[in-house]
Formats: structure tokens, sequence, C-alpha cells
């Protein structure tokens, strides 16, 4: 039976084009790690030892009796010495004797006896025989893993992730120790993290997981992706920023460098009114970094030398140099060039003068390439020297990714020592470059997928969960809260002229304090439900999604009480989502593009999608790799987004892009997408004129008849729908391009259905939840909670084969399957836990190889922690994606798009 839908949501289509996420590296690499043998000698074992408890709890009673009743004191005490070796689970020394007893008692209990005693000689056996498996199979799938290591794939990518591991790989690899010592075992459990990141996950870096461009069709069967995955690195752009920095530093170079004023300056009665943003520098020594900006209002005093001086660069359209404004500013006030040029200094500091020419736009396809001709415009010899410089880096990163692994490796060295010499030649007292010198993003070419699979089985409860996830948009409250603070001040049907201001009164009034508070409140109520959203303004949607959020929260309590406690699965129907739909009712935006991380579990009974991450907007699948898919032989991914975003506008609307300034980091690179950019001050732009939207062209209204707040421009007689393309997180954004989202389709959803509802009754420090699923599609895998010190952690002295059945043992115990995910949570002092090992990112862990084990005792060494284990779901046997190499884990994602009136969902669909 399909979700059941409302009329609205029939409009809402599964886009024909997807995203592929795939492993670098096919699942099947990483069985030769695993060691079946030792997982059957647990079985074995524990079996045996089950057996033995059996008996032993069997014979108590009745060796007890037969102690009672022998008079033969000298028999007496051996059945007493028998029955607390049966009770100790120890082996009699004198088994010959043992039998002997066993076989004068006779009856039932000389039977249990003589069995107990075979089964407890076998048990001593099966555990004498685990050290030399444990021992075998550690052997064995350590020379497994130094042949791993030099897989060429594992190798591009931690060049990049993990230089200093890659450095020490091959003398890795040609150990064949025995007894790995401290180094070694720490290398053992990195290049272990890694290679299961490389074949188990789908996070794109590098060659550890590639992307695809994919579209649904009518036919075939497995989605297929080829071998021969090609690369497209890029110069990390803080390498740029900081070459920028030096040579705006030089008074030489800074006097041939065109200036401008912060854009969107105005004169305001007797002051100058702008938008200053401040950058601060992000911690270069960090994997991945950029540089955050704020926002603020600010104003100067006007006098003659700043108006005169506004009034110049206004007229000479930035063609004035730092040096022409400094003679000026020196020539006009009679000042000495020294005082000058500490007037235009404070002026740099304040953000009212800009040198923008060596800002890297996020449209720059190629940023290093960009900035030597930058440099060659101003036809001065001292840019042409720098930009000559730089055709080395810039050779070396053309050349990058068609080279091997140790040429990587030289041209890695090269550039690395190339911009170190560049940025002493510019003056710097020592070098600063990023850990993390390129970015390297990897293509799989294109591929398709069954539609008949994803259509209806998966799209139609994605329609249908969709309605919902308002509820969970940490952004909702906020858009909301703008809302009641627009109304409240300008009324129902209300008009702002002044956009600047209208930001402005909202940050300085309500805003600002609003997530101070907001951050530092608890969101849990005692019962560990949701609490209410703060609702200062009296806002009735705010109110909806409380209302929302907790109708979710009752349903899931009432069926957790009557779900049996073995269940594997919770299935959330139909009822449940209308209800809590019906209950959130206007608050949900009516235009809501909704992009779904998805992955497919193939299963005989019909296909399982598991929703790994929900998003609000448009294109964020594809934004990042627009450059990948945009040469003279790709499928010109750029202009096919652009084409389609026109087609699921709302009638008279256009789509403008918010780029929040010059791109900090590679992960906001990506092609021009829209036909306009909303200019923000203090922003420069490199749009066509045309397509500039200033932010005083624009106005907010009330639609009272939608009760929706919008923007329109004045210019173009048109709404105005603001999309940011970036994937950094919005609210780290400046407060003017933060505060335009709120306008915009940009969302991030977490719904936690568990939120509130109480956990099982622990077994041994472990609670289960089990799978929840609406139709076919997974919203939780099955998981499993262990409170500090509940895992059978190794303990000073344990041997090999006591260890790993302990692990054994507790997995079979607690029903946990044979592959998992592990995500570890430190508990801090008020009790509460954080993620840590890179964030809250989930660790592959395989019970059948000691190694895994091993390696998730290292994350949890010296830390008080939980640790959250999750099913892997899709199984191994259940992925969708091939290559010549085998199976690949792998994540789709996939758009579902709102189709407008004026048109079909035939049109809507490229």
């Amino acid at each position: 039976m399909s979700p059941a839908t409302t009329a609205a949501d029939t409009t809402v289509t599964l886009h024909r084009r997807f995203m592929l996420r795939v492993a670098g590296l096919p699942v099947g690499t990483v069985e030769v790690l695993r060691a079946p043998e030792t997982a059957g000698w647990a079985a074995r074992t524990a079996a045996e030892e089950d057996r033995l408890r059996a008996l032993g709890a069997r014979l108590s009673d009745p060796l007890s009796a037969a102690v009672g009743a022998t008079e033969d004191a000298a028999l007496r005490r051996r059945l007493l010495a028998l029955r607390r070796q049966v009770f100790n689970n120890r082996l009699p020394a004198d088994l010959p004797a043992a039998r002997a007893l066993a076989s004068g008692l006779g009856g039932d209990t000389g039977a249990d006896l003589t069995a107990w005693l075979d089964a407890r000689l076998r048990w001593e056996e099966l555990r004498a025989e685990g050290e030399t498996v444990l021992g075998g199979a550690l052997a064995r799938t350590r020379a497994a893993l130094r042949g791993l290591a030099l897989d060429d794939r594992l190798r591009r990518g931690l060049l990049l992730a993990s230089p200093t591991l890659e450095e020490r790989l091959d003398a890795f690899a040609t150990d064949s120790s025995p007894a790995p010592g401290k180094r070694a075992r720490k290398m053992e459990r990195s290049l272990l993290s890694y290679l299961y990141r490389t074949a188990c996950k789908t996070s794109p870096f590098s060659t550890l997981t590639g992307v695809a461009l994919g579209g649904f069709t009518e036919g075939g069967d497995l989605t297929k992706v080829g071998d021969a995955w090609t690369s497209h690195p890029r110069l990390n752009v803080v390498v740029l920023t900081r070459l920028a920095e030096l040579i705006v530093a030089d008074p030489a170079r800074r006097a041939d460098l065109p200036v401008a004023p912060a854009s969107g300056w105005t004169r305001d009665d007797d002051r100058v009114r702008y938008v200053r943003r401040a950058v601060t520098a992000g911690d270069d020594s960090a994997p991945v970094s950029f540089d955050a900006a704020q926002d603020r209002l600010f104003f100067l005093r006007r006098q003659g030398a700043l108006d005169g001086m506004l009034t110049l660069l206004r007229d000479t359209e930035g063609t004035l140099t730092h040096g022409d404004l400094a003679r000026w500013l020196a020539a006009s006030t009679g000042a000495g060039e020294e005082e000058a040029g500490h007037y235009l200094a404070a002026l740099r500091e304040l953000g009212m003068l800009q040198i923008p020419l060596l800002d890297t736009g996020v449209h720059s396809p190629d940023p290093l390439r960009g900035f030597q001709r930058a440099l060659r415009s101003l036809g001065v010899e001292w840019a042409d020297t720098v930009a000559a410089r730089l055709d080395g880096p810039a050779g070396a990163v053309a050349r990058y990714g068609d080279a091997d692994v140790p040429a990587r490796r030289s041209l890695l060295a090269e550039l690395r020592s190339e911009l170190a010499a560049l940025q002493l030649d510019l003056g710097a007292e020592r070098p600063v470059l990023p850990q993390t010198l390129l970015y390297e993003d990897v293509s799989a070419g294109t591929t398709g997928a069954p539609l008949a699979e994803w259509a209806e089985p998966v799209a139609a409860p994605l329609r249908s969960i969709g309605r919902v996830l308002p509820a969970f948009d940490v952004a909702l409250p906020q858009r909301l809260t703008l809302k009641g603070f627009f109304v409240a001040r300008y009324g129902r049907g209300g008009r702002c002229e002044d956009l600047l201001r209208l930001v402005h009164d909202f940050h300085e009034d309500v805003f600002r304090q609003y997530l101070q508070f907001t951050a530092a409140k608890d969101g849990y109520l005692p019962d560990g439900s949701h609490a209410p959203e703060e609702n200062w303004l009296g806002v009735p949607e705010i109110t909806s999604v409380d209302r929302a959020r907790a109708t979710l929260t009752a349903r899931m309590r009432e069926r957790w009480a009557e779900l049996p406690t073995d269940a594997k699965e919770f299935v959330l129907d139909d009822a449940t989502v209308d209800e809590m739909a019906d209950a959130l009712g206007a608050a949900a935006p009516a235009f809501r593009p909704q992009s779904h991380f998805l992955q497919l579990a193939r299963r005989e009974d019909g296909p399982l999608a598991v929703l790994n991450n929900s998003y609000g907007g448009l294109c964020f699948p594809f934004t990042r790799f627009t450059h990948c898919f945009d040469g003279p032989d790709g499928p010109g991914l750029t202009d096919s987004l652009r084409n389609a975003l026109r087609s699921v506008l709302p009638p008279g609307a256009v789509l403008a892009e918010v780029t929040a300034g010059a791109a900090t980091t590679n992960l906001n690179l990506h092609g021009r997408l829209t036909d306009h950019e909303i200019v923000c001050p203090g922003e420069n732009s490199t749009a066509p004129e045309q397509a500039r939207l200033h932010l005083d062209d624009l106005y907010a209204v009330h639609d009272e008849t939608e009760d929706r707040l919008l923007l329109r421009s004045r210019r173009l007689d048109r709404e105005v729908v603001p999309v940011y393309l970036g994937y950094l997180v919005p609210m780290v954004l400046p407060e003017i391009p933060r505060t335009l989202l709120l306008f915009s389709p940009t969302s991030r959803s977490v719904p936690d259905v568990w939120r509130g509802v109480p956990a099982g009754e622990a077994t041994d420090g472990v609670t289960r939840r089990p799978r929840v699923r609406h139709h076919a599609l997974v919203l939780q895998r099955r998981s499993w909670t262990v409170a500090d010190g509940r895992l059978p952690l190794r303990e000073p002295g344990t041997p090999d084969a006591d260890w790993y059945l302990a692990w054994h043992r507790w997995r079979v115990r607690h029903g946990l399957p044979a592959r998992a995910f592990a995500t570890v949570h430190e508990e801090t002092a008020d009790g509460q836990g954080t993620a840590w090992f890179g964030g809250s990112k989930p660790q592959y862990v395989d019970f059948e190889s000691p190694l895994s084990l091993t390696a998730l005792e290292a994350l949890l060494a010296g830390k008080r922690a939980r640790t959250v284990f999750e099913e892997m779901l899709p199984a191994e046997d259940e992925l969708h994606v091939t290559s010549p190499r085998g199976r690949h884990v792998a994540e789709l994602a996939v758009e579902l798009l709102p189709v407008p009136p004026a048109r079909t969902e035939e049109d809507a669909t490229p």
C-alpha cells in the first residue's frame, strides 16, 4: 500500500537526476581481514560452555543428595570435592578417578556427571586451541592488511587525508614481524580505519569516495559505475587568501591594487552607513578550515575627506589604485603621504575601503589560474613576476590528477616548497600553509538506476514523511520568529523598504539574544522530550511545531509500550504521520524542495531505503561537484542544473544566489546556477551587472493572503527566492546572508523519532531500539546503546582467546549483527555525552575480525564513554551498485521538487 498523501503532495515529484556517492573500494575488500575460523571457534567454545553450565546446574541437587545419602566418610569427601569442582567449572586433576566416581553413582546422576566431565574436557581442549586459532588469524589478517596498504586507490586518498601515514606505508607493508610493536600497532589501527572508510562508507574525499552523476531510467537492473575514475584537484583557496594578505601588507605592491568602497554604502544625514565585514582566519593546521566572517552595520561621520574620497571612488568606478587614492588624499587635504597612508589603513581596518581584486569568487572554476589572471591584469612588473612564480604550482596541480602515487607525492612536496618560498619572498616572517594543500574530487562518470525500484517504493514514503520534516528543521523556528518580528513592526500585509535596516533591527532587538538564549538552553524536558521552542513573539506557527513534535512523541510512546521487547522493527504508520502533519499545519512552508541522502537495500520482498540525511533547498546534492562534470567531455552539469532550476520556481518568482562573499573554503566552489545573485553590502560580485540584485533593490513584504514573508525586487518587479548553494552550514555565515536565508527554502531536518520515548530496561548496561520504518523507508536503524564500562574490553594479562571469546559472547547475548557501526560518545562532567573521533562519525566494526575489535578498543582507551552501535544497513549482500571490482557501498542523493501549478510533472522532469 502506498503512503497516504494530501492533495498538495501530488505536486512533489522525484527528480530524474541524482548524485551517487560510491565507496572507493568494493566492500569485499575487507573480507580478508575477517577470521571466520576464529568466529567458528568462539561459537563452538561458547556453545560448549553453555552446555557445561546447563549440565552443572542439573547436577547441583542430585550431587547434594548423593553426598547426604553417603555414610562412607572418604566417599563423601570425594563427592563433596567433585561437587565443588562442578560448581566452580574446574576440571578434576584426577580425571580417571572422577570418571570412576561417576560410574559408581550410576543412574541419571552418573550419566550426567560423565557427560559433564566429557564436556569439560572438550571445553579445555577448545580453550587451548583458541590461542593457536587467534594467533594464526591475527598473523594472517595482519599480512592481508599489509597487502591492502599498497592499494593504489587507497594510497591516493591517504596522500591528502593523512600524508604522514601514507609516507610510512611502504615500510609497514614489508614489516612481517610476528608481534608488531607499539608504533606498528598504532599504524595498523589508523590504516584499518581508513580502509574501512574507503570500503564501507561514503564520504566524498579524493579517491576514498567517488561521485557519479546519475539518472533514473526505465530499464536496467544494478547501478553500475566504471573503473576509470577521473581526478579533479584544485588548490586550497586558503593558500590564495594568505598570498593576497601578504601582497596587500606590502605598501609598494598595495599601491598598484585597485580600491573600492564597501559595497552598499549610503550617505545617511551626517553619517556614512555601510556594513563592516570582519574576517577571522581559520586554523591552517586543521585538516579542514575556513576563514569566518562577521557583518555589522557601521557608521562613519561624514567629513570633507571621506565625502570627497567616496565621490571620487564612485566616479572612477574601480579604476583608482590605492597609490592614486593616497596621492589624491595627500594633495586634497595637505596631509603628508605618511598621514594619508595611516588614514587609508584605518579605513581598511574598518572595512570601509576594500581591495577586492585578489578575492576568490565562489564561481571560479580554477581559483589559482583566476588569481594569476587578476595579477597580470595589473600590468606591473611585480604582479607579473608573482603570477609567473605561480606557474609552477599551477602546473603541479594540473599534473596531479593523472600522476601515480610516487609522482603525486613529489608534486605535493614541490607545491609546498614553491608556495612557502613565494610567501617568504612576499615578506612573510615564516611560511604559513594549510595542512591540506589540495582538494581533490573524483568522478566515477555517469550511471543510471532503475526508476521502477525508486519511483513508488521509495519516492512515495519520502513524499509522505516530507510533510513532517519541517517540524525537525532547526531553522524553521528562526524563520517564523523573523515573520513574527516583521508583522509586529510593520503589520499584516506590511512592507519594509529598507532591508538592511530590517536585518540590523531584527538582530539588535531580538535575534542575537534569541540565538544566545537558545544555544545555552537545554533542548530536552525532564522526560527526554522536545522542550518547547522559544516563542517570544507569540507566533502561532511555532506552537504548531511544538504540537507536531509532541504528537509524534505521544504516538511513539503508545506504540513502544505495545511492542514486544524482542521486536526488530517499529512501523511508523500513516495515521501517525497524518496526525503530525495536521498538527504542523501552516507552519510548514508551501515551497519546500527537499534533498534526501539514501542507501538502498535490495531484498526479496522489495527494496528498503535508509534515510541518512535530509536537506531543504535546491541542487544541494550537486553543487560541490559541478566542476567534475563541466569539462569538454562532461555532461555540462552547471548549464543543465540552471535550466532545471527555472522549471521548479513558483510563478512570478526568480531565484537569486546568496554567496556570502568570497570563497573561504573549496567546499563552497561551484558553477553559477542561478540567473541572479544577491550582492550583500560589503560583498563584491563577478556576476554580470544585470544579474546582480543589490540589497537596496530588495524589499520585504508580508503576503497577507498566503501569510508568508517574502522578498521582492523593485527593478525586476518579481518575487526573489534566495538560495544558498555552498557546503558550509548556514549558521556560520555572516549575519546578513544568514538572515536572507530565513526567506529561503534552505533547511536541515534531523528527525529523532526516539526523542522522549523511554528506553527499555537495560540488560547488563545495554539498551536496544528496533529499526523504525515508514513503508519502505527506514528512518532509524536498529541500535544498541552501551553504558560506560559495560563493554568486554581487554583486561591486562587476558589471553587473546579469552578476550575474543568475551566479545563473541557479548555480541550474541545482546543480538548484535556481525557487522555494525559504532559511535563513541565521551561522558562529560554533567553526565552528557558528545561524540568524538572525528565528531559524531560512526566507525565500522567487524566482530568477526580481531583486528577490528582492537581498533574499537583503541578508540575507547582511557575514556569514560557510552557507545552506540547501529546495524549495517544495507548489508553486504543487499548492495545495488557494482563496478568491475565488485559490489560497492553507495549512497544516492535525490531531490523531491515541487511542480509549479502552471506546469505538469512531465514538464518539471528533464
